[in-house]
Parts: C-alpha cells; structure tokens; sequence
C-alpha cells in the first residue's frame, strides 16, 4: 500500500495487475488502483478535480486531468472516507502513476492533496520467460 498525508487528506493506493483483462502477447497490460481518501481534519472536504500522470517503461508519458473521480465529486466529511477503484492499461510491464487532487473546503479555500507515486509491476507469476 503506499499513502500520502496532504493536509489533512490522507490519500492511500493498492494497485492490482489484471490478468484477465491483459493480453501479454499483444503487449497491452492493464490494472486496477484501489484509493481510499480519509479525511484526517475538522472540516468537510469536496474533491473538485484530478490530475494523473503516468509513464509506462518504455518512458511513455500520459496526462490525464478531469473533473471528480469516477463521476462523482464526493464531499468527506471530518473523520469520514471515500473510496474507488480505476484502471489504466500500459503498452509495457511496467509503469508509475503519481498526481494530485484539488480539494475545496466549505469557505472556498482550494488545495492540491497529493497522490503517492506507486508502481505498476507485473506479479511474478505473470511473467513468462522469454
């Protein structure tokens, strides 16, 4: 698992590789990433946007950038948390997805909330000699 505390915000990851949904020998990989967000503060928080940047092995570089996550723009309250699962497929075996999420509180401050890097492996057991 890896985590990030920003502000209050603590953002924390379980990437997982998808072997059903991957097809090695056409070199299109895919995985799940598991967020939990858990606000650690005393004032509720409304998660406006999201911004990924990943790069997969062979030092491709992607942007992603949107309103909310999975549709939804959720507020957390004090204490409370909010949790999702998304996915990206690679081109290679490997990669790292790091970014942030713009958080607002109710007076209509904004702040970035930092996403922990995490990497993108394939399990042992998926991998095939060449």
């Amino acid at each position: 698992m890896y985590k990030q505390v920003s502000r209050s915000i603590e953002i924390s990851v379980i990437p997982e590789y998808l072997d059903d949904q991957s097809i090695p020998e056409e070199y299109y990989h895919v995985w799940a990433y598991h967020v939990t967000i858990e606000n650690l503060g005393v004032k509720p928080v409304t998660l406006k946007s999201r911004y990924w940047e990943i790069i997969d092995s062979n030092g491709r570089r992607q942007e992603v950038e949107g309103k909310g996550v999975i549709g939804k723009q959720p507020t957390i309250k004090p204490g409370g948390k909010f949790t999702y699962t998304s996915g990206t497929p690679l081109n290679s075996t490997s990669g790292i997805m790091k970014g942030n999420y713009k958080m607002q509180l109710d007076d209509g401050e904004e702040f970035l909330a930092k996403i922990p890097s995490f990497s993108l492996d394939l399990p042992l057991d998926s991998k095939k000699p060449n």
